[in-house]
């Protein structure tokens, strides 16, 4: 009989979502062959599962840190490869958190040889979650605002930041959750598609985010030396115009973005930064998967009939970092990226940049999965985002410390 085969997560089976951790199955045979699955079901219901094969020590150990997989959802040593290759059976699914209170449970199963997966040897639950132990989530309703603010437990001062989601809208917790439990004040900010903020709205104000600046900066918790932004897609383009037209932004974040306006004019103090100029006409859809692909639907952003959406950020006093997938293929955002730093650098300013291969459009805290493909919640169509599995979830890790160090540095 033997002892029982265990499957240990360490250091402990609970964790905040982008920890690493060290995945070891004791009390196996000899060189043993077994098959690991990784299962977690989302708030919809929806089944995420990745599985990869591997041949136990001599000592009947494994330890996923070092012992490489054979094959499967990956092959090689990929201490985190159960996590990032989590895969949904329909297609096109997004795994995403909506409800930050409560975790992901990630179930561990270890099964005899590289066959069946009928026999199962041993199993573990690995709770991953968003909200780090004391930090406290306070809904805002306050003048106009509709934001979530995350808060580190302690006195502080923190630097603060707030962050802002695609065009798809809604209020996004779970990337302003975890950074909270990394110790920053973080304010959660939707800007469309919520509530009673329309999925297209005609105009954004730039008083609206003007508004969730000073309701930061005000925060006893904050450190008041400035405020960091960081944005995704259409949310880092208005990173960029808030660290460009607002005050007191010391730091902006750019993921998968654009240095100029896109999609829908803004509005600030006596002057509109009109959207680059678009034909949806120019969108493709795959016939076989139905899949749309926007990123000729844009202008030429070098012709000069375009600059008045450009987004003058050399007036700026802030810091920038640009992060972007080589592999985006719902943006041209690398070669919009190098666009605006070369921009800023013409004029002497300082700025990051760091442009990931194989990485796609959604570039997200680590041990997400990659999404190459879902619906956009605005359009209602089926979108084609990029990225290669393993590129893709190494640039996520990458990105994630790269724009933390950013923050603590400039802030």
């Amino acid at each position: 009989a033997g002892m029982a085969v265990q499957v240990t997560v360490l250091p402990s089976h609970r964790c905040l979502f982008d920890d690493p951790v060290q995945i070891c199955v004791a009390g196996l045979l000899p060189h043993q062959v077994v098959t690991l699955q990784a299962s977690l079901v989302d708030e919809s219901g929806e089944l995420f599962q990745a599985h990869a094969r591997y041949r136990a020590g001599s000592d009947g150990e494994l330890d996923l840190s070092c012992s490489p997989a054979l094959g499967g959802s990956y092959s090689g040593v990929e201490p985190m490869g159960l996590l990032w290759s989590l895969q949904s059976k329909a297609p096109y699914k997004r795994l995403a958190k909506r409800n930050v209170l409560t975790p992901f449970c990630v179930d561990f199963e270890v099964y005899e040889g590289h066959g069946d997966m009928s026999h199962l040897l041993g199993k573990c639950t690995n709770e991953r979650w968003f909200l780090g132990e004391g930090v406290k989530r306070i809904s805002v309703r306050e003048g106009h605002l509709k934001a979530t603010l995350f808060l580190p437990p302690g006195p502080g001062p923190f630097p603060g930041l707030i962050d802002l989601y695609g065009s798809g809208g809604g209020l996004v917790e779970y990337r302003a959750s975890l950074l909270a439990s990394r110790g920053f004040v973080t304010l959660a900010l939707a800007y469309m598609a919520f509530e009673d903020l329309p999925a297209m709205p005609e105009v954004l104000e730039l008083g609206y985010f003007e508004e969730a600046v000073s309701f930061l900066r005000k925060q006893q918790q904050v450190k008041d030396t400035g405020i960091g932004v960081l944005g995704l897609s259409k949310g880092a383009d208005l990173a960029l115009s808030m660290a460009t037209f607002l005050p007191g932004i010391k730091a902006a974040v750019s993921i998968s973005g654009s240095g100029f306006n896109s999609f829908i004019p803004l509005r600030g103090d006596g002057f509109t930064v009109p959207p680059h100029p678009y034909d949806l006409g120019r969108m493709k859809t795959d016939n076989e998967s139905g899949l749309v692909d926007f990123s000729d639907i844009l202008d030429d952003h070098r012709d000069p009939a375009t600059w008045d959406c450009r987004i003058p950020m050399e007036r700026s006093l802030a810091k920038f970092l640009f992060l972007s997938g080589l592999d985006d293929t719902n943006w041209k955002s690398d070669l919009y990226c190098r666009d605006a730093v070369q921009r800023l650098r013409q004029y002497g300013r300082e700025v990051e940049f760091c442009s990931y291969s194989g990485a796609g459009h959604l570039l997200e805290p680590p041990y997400l999965p990659l999404c190459q493909a879902s619906i956009h919640k605005v359009l209602g169509v089926f979108v084609h985002w990029g990225g290669q599995w393993r590129e893709h979830a190494k640039a996520q890790e990458d990105a994630w410390r790269r724009l933390q160090a950013f923050f603590w540095q400039h802030l």
